[in-house]
């Protein structure tokens, strides 16, 4: 199983891990360990953004290269939901 080197981060960079994660992983696979491991609220969407390319990695989507590649830096970030004040 191959694997990839990306550094984990949550938007506001106060926590940051450099970690290997198996290409098979998923995006939500990704999120719930980071969800886990720093105790973040559980009550909280997030997204996982790859900030070399600025795109969205999908929950279902595969670590896999092209979408990620070694040094990469990932990044959790919650999803804000705009409210309707009236």
């Amino acid at each position: 199983m191959s694997e990839v080197k990306i550094i984990l981060r949550t938007a506001d960079q106060t926590r940051k891990a450099e970690v290997e994660l198996a290409r098979s992983m998923v995006g939500a696979d990704v999120i719930q360990a980071a969800v886990q491991n720093w105790s973040m609220p559980v009550d909280t969407d997030y997204t996982l953004v790859n900030t070399a390319t600025g795109k969205a990695i999908l929950p279902t989507q595969a670590l896999v290269a092209g979408i990620v590649d070694d040094g990469n830096i990932l990044e959790v970030q919650p999803v804000l939901v705009a409210g309707y004040i009236g």
